[in-house]
This record gives structure tokens, sequence and C-alpha cells, in this order.
């Protein structure tokens, strides 16, 4: 049989021809076709042919396809001004909308792109041939746009007229031309969603193109660019191709399709839940996944189930306070963390070792998924209301804003058509219960022991972001945008531009550092603030604003990870925002760099700075941190969100020339700038404030479990400082114990600031942290799980004083 997709259900995946078979082939090839001694840049080479020459045969059947869908448009027109017409010109030009126009797009592309692939050598380039078809996706939004109506009119037309009925179930998809195949029947109606289907294509064959074209190709920037462009034109128009994806008929011969499916975690009697929430073209329904029996599939239970009709999203002056509930501490959080972390590692020395065994790789998986499935039940705290008509409301914690919103225009757009209340009978519930197994489309909770070996880490180590400005806004506002990067299966916040106000055009230039934990997204949100202090949610007492658009790209480790800054665009609601960032790895973060100029106080060492300025603590950290005191000691995530790094720039600039302005500098800049100068400081001192030389003291003292013991051992390891970085420490210890006094305000916990500061102030040398062999993922295991313990453990301490260590006579002594 010729590789004809019959089903709209067929999940999207690229075919090449092979000679010896006519059945579709992947055109990745194995190992075994790259010859042994052959360079890497050749290799490159035969694999790009090889993926083109996959481009080559889909797209000849592709053409093959539309000729065959147009192949009776033109006797239908023709019959259309006769007394007899089989259609009118109408439905016939809702029917074929754009089909001819894709046809010439394609046709055209296959003749340029087949010299290139027969006259193949490493000079040949093909960038512009792809850059030019993404050029023209504006003609499939139209043909999108029109797809249901398409789809509608051919059905309607089928039952009224019996001759169109036998033309639309049996057009004749002609085989490739060098084979001898015969021609294939295939239903309008299967032919209609091959556009549809050709998007997602394109864009899975561009990034297959990019992974093997060198970055210093001339093809490799026109690639990179048709793939963003790709990308963002796939996912603003997925809304409107999912619901063709999967859809169920229900006992009255209706078709009730599956639009949006995932993981969610309920609040249901007090406690979190674990649910599997499908949206239907009517319905909601929420679900309970059964543990599997011995011989039988798994199947749903069904929790309960809305009628769009009568689902209503509470405002926020209506909806009811989220009832008290037990919130889990943000140190139980890391810690799970930590203990995943942990358990990676020992996976793969398992995986590594010959006397690894399956047995216990599995045992390693098993506690894994434990860990990671308590991080996703219990990490969510965004609320996401849901009440139905009749009486009962549903609330469901999310991780991120952006999935809130996702789920909330989704029903919103469904519920724009005229939809019916109703109830189903327990047999009409049963059966659409049972297909929801079949019908999903998310399989798996979205956590590490879940993917494939082969199957991205992600990325570890810092995202530099700018988020230089947006366009595209209908009228003036309050902008903002939010960055959140996914971790440990979920998305978290982690940087925040300033408020540009009543603009349409908003320049931020904002450059922010975001630390990245295994992370394959970023997600910018772009929001109106609201200043109407009427607008309050009750749960976090937080102005509830307004999400204008959202979008994200997927990190490319070949794309970020490069010295120089990667500029790139996100266009979602027509509103641009444009970006640039580029990656640094966690070995790079770990280098300090003493500064070349003694003079001033970035990468000096604390104690020639002391000794300069005639003080026992430096001036800049006395400074930030009275500046942290006076007005941002209610601000929340204070040290944990991140200040404009242009701003943090200013400030370090100035301190190191002992400008004259600083003081004025200080009370005019964001308090997050300022939080961040300080933690910045502390990063780039030459050695760590706890120094290179006790660094493993402290992490023996903090793994001792006889209190009295640890307690002995910790203070002596303070008494063993340099005198200038005991006084700088006890003064940051006092002033991050005020900090988290206001941690019903801050939001910021003890173990929040131990988390921040904790790795800052003691790590590795970096001869340490090139002895570790360990992967970078492992970087949130032993060590820095350590260095936040310590920090913890000197923070929960009763007050330290400087006098006291020194009077006291300790007991404990260790060879230091």
């Amino acid at each position: 049989m010729p590789y004809i997709d019959e089903s709209p259900t067929m999940s999207p995946q690229l075919s090449a021809r092979s000679q010896d078979s006519v059945d579709g082939v992947s055109p990745t090839p194995t190992e075994g076709l790259l010859a042994e001694g052959e360079s890497e840049s050749d290799k490159g080479l035969l694999m790009r042919k090889l993926v083109l020459s996959g481009v080559l045969a889909s797209e000849e059947i592709y053409i093959n396809q539309l000729e065959a869908l147009l192949l009776p448009m033109k006797p239908l027109k023709a019959t259309a001004t006769t007394s007899q017409p089989v259609l009118t010109m109408q439905q016939i030009d809702a029917i074929f909308y754009k089909v001819q126009d894709i046809y010439e797009i394609h046709k055209d592309f296959y003749d340029n792109l087949c010299p290139c692939v027969q006259e193949w050598d490493n000079k040949t380039t093909v960038g512009h041939l792809f850059q030019k078809l993404v050029s023209q996706l504006g003609i499939y939004k139209a043909f999108v746009d029109n797809y249901k109506c398409a789809l509608e009119t051919a059905e309607k037309c089928s039952q009224c007229n019996n001759q169109f009925a036998k033309i639309s179930e049996n057009l004749k998809v002609k085989g490739p031309k060098d084979s001898k195949e015969q021609p294939t029947s295939v239903t309008m109606e299967a032919l209609l969603y091959k556009p549809i289907d050709r998007v997602t294509r394109s864009t899975l064959v561009l990034h297959d193109l990019l992974k093997h074209t060198p970055v210093d190709h001339p093809d490799y920037p026109l690639l990179q660019d048709a793939l963003r462009i790709s990308q963002n034109f796939l996912s603003s128009i997925n809304e409107d191709i999912d619901p063709r994806r999967t859809a169920v008929t229900t006992p009255k011969g209706e078709t009730r399709q599956l639009v949006k499916d995932g993981f969610m975690v309920e609040l249901s009697e007090n406690s979190r839940k674990l649910r599997h929430l499908f949206l239907f073209t009517d319905l909601l329904l929420c679900a309970k996944l059964k543990k599997a029996t011995v011989g039988k599939h798994q199947q749903y239970d069904c929790k309960w189930y809305i009628p769009l009709a009568d689902l209503v999203f509470p405002s926020v002056e209506e909806s009811e306070p989220i009832p008290q509930l037990h919130a889990t501490p943000d140190h139980e959080i890391e810690e799970m963390k930590a203990k995943i972390s942990v358990l990676k590692s020992e996976i793969q020395k398992e995986k590594k070792s010959n006397k690894g065994s399956s047995r216990a790789i599995e045992r390693l998986k098993k506690k894994m998924f434990e860990y990671e499935s308590w991080l996703l039940l219990f990490s969510p705290t965004i609320p996401f209301r849901i009440h139905n008509k009749n009486g009962k409301s549903y609330l469901f914690l999310l991780s991120s804003d952006y999935e809130r919103s996702e789920w909330r225009e989704a029903i919103q757009k469904l519920q724009k058509k005229d939809l019916q209340a109703f109830a189903l009978s327990s047999l009409e519930l049963q059966v659409l219960t049972g297909s929801c197994f079949k019908l999903r489309t998310v399989h798996n909770m979205p956590i590490i022991s879940n993917k494939d070996d082969d199957e991205s880490s992600g990325l570890y180590g810092f995202l530099h972001v700018i988020v230089h400005s947006a366009k595209g806004f209908d009228h003036s506002a309050n902008l903002y945008c939010t960055l959140e990067v996914d971790s440990f299966g979920y998305f978290v916040s982690k940087a925040k531009t300033r408020v540009f106000r009543d603009t349409t055009e908003p320049e931020w230039n904002e450059e922010f550092e975001i630390e990245l934990e295994g992370s394959q997204y970023l997600r910018i949100l772009c929001y109106e603030k609201c200043y109407d202090k009427s607008k309050l949610n009750k749960d976090n007492n937080e102005i509830v604003d307004k999400i204008m658009g959202k979008g994200q790209i997927q990190l490319d480790p070949q794309a970020v990870q490069s010295k120089n800054w990667h500029m790139d665009v996100i266009e979602m609601n027509g509103i641009k925002v444009e970006f640039s960032m580029k990656f640094s790895s966690r070995d790079m973060s770990l280098k300090r760099t003493p500064s070349k100029k003694q003079t001033g106080v970035f990468g000096v060492k604390i104690s020639v700075v002391t000794k300069r300025e005639r003080s026992k603590v430096p001036y800049i950290v006395r400074q930030c941190i009275e500046e942290v005191e006076k007005r941002g000691i209610e601000e929340v995530g204070i040290y944990r969100i991140s200040g404009v790094a242009t701003d943090i720039q200013a400030l370090k600039a100035a301190f190191d020339a002992n400008s004259k302005d600083i003081l004025m500098m200080l009370s005019d800049m964001d308090i997050n700038a300022i939080a961040g100068t300080l933690k910045l400081y502390f990063r780039e001192l030459p050695e760590p404030l706890l120094t290179d030389k006790l660094y493993l003291a402290f992490m023996e003292g903090i793994a001792l479990s006889d209190p009295a013991a640890k307690e002995n051992c910790m203070m002596h390891l303070l008494r063993s400082l340099p005198e200038p970085n005991l006084m700088t420490f006890l003064f940051l210890l006092q002033h991050l114990k005020r900090v988290a006094e206001k941690e019903p305000i801050n939001k910021m916990s003890l173990h929040n600031l131990a988390t921040v500061f904790g790795p800052t102030l003691l790590r590795p040398s970096e001869v340490e942290s090139k002895a570790h062999t360990n992967l970078a993922s492992d970087i949130w295991s032993h060590d820095v799980m350590a260095q936040v313990q310590v920090l913890l453990y000197y923070l929960q301490h009763p007050p330290i004083s400087f006098s006291e260590l020194k009077r006291n006579t300790l007991y404990y002594s260790t060879d230091v």
C-alpha cells in the first residue's frame, strides 16, 4: 500500500520512500549507514541529504494528494453554471478554499528542492527555499480558518446530492512517479485534513534539518528563522487543529470532540487530588485514573462533569477564599527536589556500571516516581475556580498563570457557540468516560521518570534574558512581562519587568538572570497592570492583572549555548515581544575571577576592602542592607525576584568607583536591583565568604547527627573565620532574620533565604569543583543541599554575637 494517511487521528510523522519497499520509512538513518572513519562533517552532510530526501518523497505524496482533491473542482465549476448544477459556486468556493494556492506553493517548493538534492554536495544551500515556504503560511492560516466551514459544507452537500457523495467518497490518489503502485481511493474529508497535518510535519522536518546543519553553515540562520516562524504559526493555530484529531460519537449519533486534556491538582475535601481534566466541545469532565488490574486495560473513573452551557468562572468579588489548607513548607519542596536529583545521579551511576542490575534501576525509578508525584501534587499554589450554575464549585491549583489562562481561553472559545444545557444518562457518561483513555493526548504526568532515556534532560545553569520591547497593542495600557521556565515537571515564575505606563509600544530593555534546573522551555506572559484596589484576589491579597498575551519557545541547547546573545521574537495574540538570551553553564558560574583593579570592591578580598575603608563590614553590604530594610523588607519575593541587570551593573560601577552619588542612586533604584547588587557582591568575592579552606569542614559539621557535637563544631567553624568575614556574616545573618520576620507579607521564609544565599556564601573551590565528575543535573544534590542547610542552621540558631563567640571556650576541635 502507498503511504496514504486515511485518518485525521494519525499522528504527524514524516516519511521517505525506499527503493526496496513501497512503505514509508523514517528519513533518519540507522548507525549502520554511516561508514567507519567518516568525519563528523561527512556524517552531517549525509544526514542532511537523507532528511531532505525524505522531504522530497513526502512532498511528492502531498502534491499528489492535493491534485486528487482538486481534480473534481473543474468539472464541478463547469456544471455550476448549467441548469443542473451538482454544487453552487458558493459551495465549491467554500469546500476548495485556498487548496489551489497551497498546491502551487508546494509544487514550486518541490520543483526547486529536487535539483538541490539530486546534485547534492557540501556547498548546497536550501535555507532560502524553506524561508520562502514559511513566508507563505498566511495561505495556510486562511485555509485553517475556513477548515470547519469546508468540512460542514462537504458533509451537507453529500447528504443532499448522491452524485457528490460518490465523488467525495472515492477520490483517486496516484502513487509516486517511479513506482508501479495503483491509484488509491481516499475520502474528501481525509484529503481536506492534509494541509492541517502538513503544518506540523513542516515544523518537525525543519527541526530535524537544523539539528544536522553546522552552526557556521550559511543555511543555519535561515533554517533557524524558518523554524521560529513555523513554530509560532503552529502555536497560533493549534486550537483550531486539535479538535479534529480526537472525537467520540455519542449514542445519539452526534460528534463530541476532545479539545484539550491534562493533569491537574484538585482541592477536594481539604486535600489535594491528582485529576485528569478532559475538555470536550460541549462539556468539561474531571476524571481519576483507576489502578490497573491484571489482564485489563487502565480506565478512568469520572468524578464530575459540567456542560459548558452551565460552566461559569466566578469573578474576584464572587469567589470564596480558598479553604485553610496546610501549606507545604518551602524547605520540604526544596528537599524533595534534592532527593530527586540524588536519585537521578544514582540511576546514572547504575547504568554506567557494568554490574548495574535492571532490578536496582527499576527500584530507584519507582522511588523517583513517588518523589516526583509528590512534588507535582504539593507544589502548585495558583487557584483556578470553576463553577456550575446549578450549584457546586470546583477548585484547582496550578503552578503557572500561563496554564490557567490556556484552560480559561479554551473553555471561553467553545462557549461562544450556541450551547444547550443537558444531562448525560448513566450509559452516556459510562461510554464517554470509557473513551477518555483512548482519546487522551497527555498520556503521562510531566515528570522525569516518565521520560525515555534518550529524551533531553534540559539545561542546567543560568539563562540571561533581555526583554526588549513589545508591539501590537490596540490601546494604551500599563504593561509588564513575566518570565516562566519549567523545572521538575512544572513551570515557575522567575522574573518580572517593571510596569511601562500608558503606552502601546513598551520598551523595557531589562536583563534578567534565571536559574535553570533541567529546563526545556521559556514562557513570556504580557500583562496589563490593574490599579483598581477593589479588584483584589482574596486568596493572596494581590490585584488580578489581565493577561494580554502569552507565548513560549523551546530552549534549544545549540541555539543558546554560545557566548553571543541570540535574539528572538514571541508572537502572542497579535502582540510581538522581542527578547534576547544567552546561556552559561553552572561550571562557568563557579569560577571566581579576582578583580584586576584592587581599588574597587567587587572581586576584591573582603579583608582588603575593610582595611581600606577602616570598617568591620564593607560599606556596600551595610548600605544595601540598610536600603532593603528601609523600603524593601515587605517586598514580595525580596532576594528571590531578579533585579534588572542593567541597574545592578550601574550600582556595581558606582560602588567600584566610590561615587559620591551612590546614596542618591540607592534611594532611586528599584529595590530588587539593590538586593541583586548585594547578592552579586558576595558571588564575585575572590573566595566565598565562608572561605575555601573551611568548605569541607562545614560540609562535615552539618552532617553530624548529635546536636551537641554539631553545635560545638558549627560554632568553632565560625570562630575559625577571618575577622572581616565573620563580622560580615553575622551582620548579614541578623538582616536575613529580620527579613524572615516579615514572611507573611514578603513570602520569604528562613529556608527561602538560605536557598538564595547558601550556595553563594559557601561554595567548593574551583579545584574541588573540577574533581566532581557528576552530571550537571546533580548540582541540586549533595553539595547544594548541604550549603543551604549550613546557612539555615545559623539562621535558626539563637542570636550569635561576635563577643560571645570569641569569649566562649568550645570543647570541640577540628583540624581546619
